[in-house]
C-alpha cells in the first residue's frame, strides 16, 4: 500500500484531519509527522534561511522527518481561497464571496520541498481565483489514479469530518463562554494555536493561572465552513449551526482596511464577534518574521485598546524560553 506523508505543521493546521481522512478514504496509508519537538525544530532551523519566519522553519523540520519514511509527501500549493460572508435579512441571509490570498510563503512550499528532500512530492495548486476547490481535488485524485466518484466520496467524507470538528469547537466555545473564570482569547494562526511545543503550552499555563483560554478559531462567526461552498440565498434556519447572524449595525465601528490575506480578513471578522462577549483579555501570538502579522497586529491591538480590553502581544521563535513567557503571562493576569 502506498504511504502518503503529511507534515504536521503550517498548512496542516488550516484543515486538520481533512487531508488524512481524504487520502485514507482513497485507499492510501497516511503517515503524519510527530508532534513538534526540539529535534524537529532544530532540523528545520538548520536548513532554513535566517530571514524565514519561525513557522516555516518548523515546517521544514517536519518535512525532513518524513523524508525516506513514506512513498510520497503531500505539499499543496495554497494560493487563494473563496471566503463566504453572511449579510442578514429578516428571513434569509445573503452569502457573498471573496477570493483571498494565503501567505506568499505558502506559494513556494512545493518547490522548496523538492529541493530539500529525496522523497517525491505530491502537490496540486489550490487557487480559487481560477477554479473551485472540488475541481482541483479531482485533478489531485486523477494524479493518484482515482476516478471522479472515488474522489468525490473521499471529499464528502473528509468534509463531514471537518464539519464535525468545527461543530465541536463551537460547542466547546459556548461552554467556555459561560465560565466564571476570566476568559482570555488567544489570537494567532492555527499552526501556532494548536501546536503546544511552538506556543510553549500557553493554554496549559493560562489554565494553571486560573483563566479560561479560548482560541480565536473556536469563536463562531457568521460565515459558512468552506466545505459546502455555499452561494446565493441560504435559508436562515440552516445557518443557526454557524452562530447568530448579526446585522452590520450590531457590530462596533471598527476602523480597519479590507485585507487581501485570508488570515487577516478572518481575524478581523472574528474580532467583531469577540467584542460582543464578556472577555477579560486578549493575547496575540506571532511567529518571529511573519510579515502578515506585522501588519495586522497594529489593527488588532488598536481595536481592543479602544474597547478597554487588556491586550498582550507575544513573539515566539526558536529562542523563546518558557520562563520568560510564564513571567509575562503572570504579569498580564495580575492586570485583569
Amino acid at each position: 500500500m502506498v504511504t502518503i506523508g503529511i507534515p504536521r505543521a503550517l498548512i496542516y493546521w488550516k484543515q486538520p484531519y481533512f487531508w488524512e481522512t481524504f487520502f485514507e478514504e482513497l485507499g492510501f496509508k497516511v503517515l503524519l509527522s510527530p508532534s513538534t519537538n526540539k529535534e524537529i525544530v532544530e532540523m528545520g532551523v538548520k536548513v532554513a534561511d535566517p530571514e524565514t519566519c519561525f513557522s516555516n522553519k518548523v515546517y521544514w523540520g517536519h518535512l525532513l522527518w518524513l523524508d525516506g519514511k513514506c512513498d510520497l509527501i503531500f505539499v499543496p500549493r495554497l494560493k487563494a481561497v473563496a471566503e463566504h460572508s453572511f449579510i442578514s435579512h429578516p428571513r434569509f441571509a445573503r452569502v457573498t464571496e471573496e477570493k483571498l490570498e494565503y501567505c506568499p510563503k505558502f506559494f513556494g512550499l512545493p518547490d522548496l520541498s523538492k529541493i530539500l528532500v529525496k522523497t517525491p512530492i505530491l502537490t496540486e495548486t489550490f487557487d480559487e481565483r481560477k477554479e473551485n476547490f472540488k475541481k482541483t481535488l479531482q485533478r489531485l485524485g486523477k494524479k493518484l489514479k482515482k476516478n471522479k466518484e472515488e474522489t468525490k466520496r473521499a471529499f464528502e467524507t473528509a468534509s463531514l469530518k471537518e464539519k464535525e470538528l468545527k461543530q465541536k469547537e463551537e460547542k466547546d466555545f459556548l461552554e467556555k463562554i459561560k465560565s466564571q473564570k476570566p476568559k482570555i482569547v488567544l489570537i494567532s494562526h492555527p499552526y501556532n494555536l494548536y501546536d503546544e511545543y511552538v506556543n510553549l503550552r500557553m493554554k496549559e499555563k493560562l489554565e494553571k493561572l486560573g483563566a479560561e483560554p479560548i482560541f480565536v478559531d473556536e469563536v463562531p462567526n457568521p460565515k459558512s465552513d468552506r466545505s459546502p461552498f455555499l452561494m446565493g440565498w441560504v435559508a436562515q434556519p440552516f445557518l443557526k449551526g454557524c452562530g447568530e447572524i448579526l446585522n452590520k449595525s450590531q457590530f462596533p465601528n471598527l476602523n480597519w482596511p479590507k485585507f487581501h490575506w485570508e488570515f487577516g480578513n478572518e481575524i478581523m471578522e472574528k474580532i467583531q464577534r469577540i467584542l460582543s462577549y464578556n472577555i477579560a483579555g486578549v493575547i496575540e501570538i506571532s511567529s518571529f518574521g511573519c510579515g502578515c502579522d506585522a501588519v495586522i497586529k497594529e489593527f488588532v491591538e488598536k481595536t481592543f485598546k479602544e474597547n478597554k480590553i487588556p491586550f498582550l502581544y507575544l513573539m515566539i521563535d526558536e529562542q523563546a524560553g518558557e520562563a520568560g513567557i510564564q513571567t509575562r503571562l503572570e504579569a498580564f493576569m495580575d492586570t485583569i
